[in-house]
């Protein structure tokens, strides 16, 4: 895995805006210890870093794996400190001596939200105060205005955080709602296994009978014929059915060729 770590670094820092690299990327270690194969093993040296890379960054590494290796990998990751040594993927739940918080619903454990993201900590300023009125009208009032809501902006202007906002304010008044967000890498990911294992059925089962969706960055889909096509049907499901859809690019829609 070496070979394939140090390849993600130097595509990653070809990719992401140096403070972006630097913040997220380079402080992780490969793991030295044995792990099986098709398993990348990665260190965070704390629990913040870990779950922003687990969010926002551990699709796209597997999307690499994928084109290195012609097959899917694994990625764990895992805190560097010795006090809470537990890999971030785990069929049993943690067990922690220290205070436990609040337990989520199962909707909102699967829904890959940071609950952290919220309205009331994200900051405004004249650039994005026009997106978060739109993404605070949508939270309240998801399916019925703004739909599909399209947030446009650059780097470090809080679109991320933006619709985990959404995604939290809305399971937070639903809470039996099926919400997700994920990254467009992973969302290629997912259209890639569908076709491996040939399981394009349940995968439009899945991502058609979401109440509110979430896909960042969706400017990755440019090139990816299939992942449009399949976004396609997606998004006509959903608007369809007056279910949310909520997507964030770096560039004008205009530039997205072929969407």
């Amino acid at each position: 895995m070496q070979g394939f770590w140090a390849s993600c670094l130097s595509r990653f820092e070809k990719e992401l805006p140096a403070q972006q690299f630097n913040t997220w990327i380079r402080p992780l270690k490969l793991d030295a210890s044995a792990a099986p194969s098709g398993e990348l093993r990665l260190l965070a040296p704390n629990r913040f870093v870990l779950q922003w890379v687990k969010e926002r960054f551990v699709p796209r590494i597997e999307t690499m794996g994928a084109e290195f290796f012609s097959s899917p990998i694994r990625v764990s990751l895992t805190l560097e400190t010795a006090d809470a040594p537990e890999p971030i993927k785990t069929s049993a739940p943690a067990i922690r001596a220290a205070r436990t918080p609040a337990p989520r619903s199962p909707h909102a454990e699967r829904s890959s939200l940071i609950p952290e993201f919220s309205f009331d900590g994200f900051v405004a300023g004249k650039a994005n105060q026009l997106a978060r009125a739109a993404a605070l009208q949508v939270a309240e009032h998801p399916g019925t205005s703004y739909n599909p809501l399209f947030i446009y902006g650059g780097v470090g202007l809080g679109k991320t955080h933006l619709i985990h906002a959404v995604g939290n304010l809305v399971l937070a008044q639903h809470p039996s709602a099926r919400v997700r967000y994920l990254h467009a890498a992973q969302y290629i990911s997912d259209v890639i296994r569908a076709y491996q294992q040939k399981s394009f059925d349940e995968f439009k089962r899945y991502y058609h009978s979401l109440d509110l969706l979430l896909i960042d960055d969706i400017q990755f889909f440019t090139g990816k014929d299939r992942t449009q096509e399949e976004f396609f049907y997606a998004f006509n499901a959903l608007i369809e059915a007056h279910k949310q859809l909520i997507i964030t690019c770096d560039t004008y829609p205009k530039d997205l060729a072929g969407m």
